[in-house]
């Protein structure tokens, strides 16, 4: 329990340090600034290593001939029939058509006017009544009930090996 309040509070102070505003440069260069200088690192004196063995040679190997790739057989040369000719499409004839009738005009017709909505004013609206202050029963306590141990289930793969 105590680790999870710890967790919720650090998530929470996480959470507001970001929506502050506060960014990382901002806060690298604030520790930048509040830190003091530290002492330079020491040279490391250089080391010696001791000689490496040679590596073996790799003793060769002769390789079994690449088999010979088979060749394709070549297809005879069979004459084709000739392509069949393409049958030309007749021409469509042109045809002249009537020029087109001149659209009539609608005349400007006088509209009644438009009859006035009557103003209509509606009877109030009916007060909510207020719920009465009742007390509620309370409520039963449900009892505590303790459960007996789980009794011991040997596990499939936890047995031995049956004998053949």
């Amino acid at each position: 329990m105590a680790s999870t309040l710890t967790t919720l509070f650090a998530t929470a102070l996480s959470m507001a340090l970001v929506l502050a505003g506060s960014s990382p440069c901002q806060a690298a260069r604030h520790l930048a600034d509040a830190t003091p200088a530290v002492a330079p690192v020491p040279t490391v004196p250089a080391v010696t290593l001791p000689p490496m063995p040679a590596v073996p040679t790799v003793p060769s190997v002769t390789m079994p001939p690449m088999p010979a790739v088979p060749t394709v057989p070549t297809v005879p040369n069979t004459a084709l029939p000739p392509m069949p000719v393409v049958p030309t499409v007749p021409a469509v004839p042109t045809v002249t058509v009537p020029p087109m009738p001149a659209v009539p005009t609608v005349p400007n017709a006088v509209l009644p006017p438009m009859p006035a909505v009557p103003k209509v004013t509606l009877p109030p609206m009916p007060a909510v009544p207020a719920m009465p202050n009742a007390a509620l029963p309370p409520m039963p306590v449900v009892p505590r009930v303790t459960l007996p141990p789980m009794p011991s289930v040997p596990m499939p793969f936890l047995a031995p090996p049956p004998s053949a």
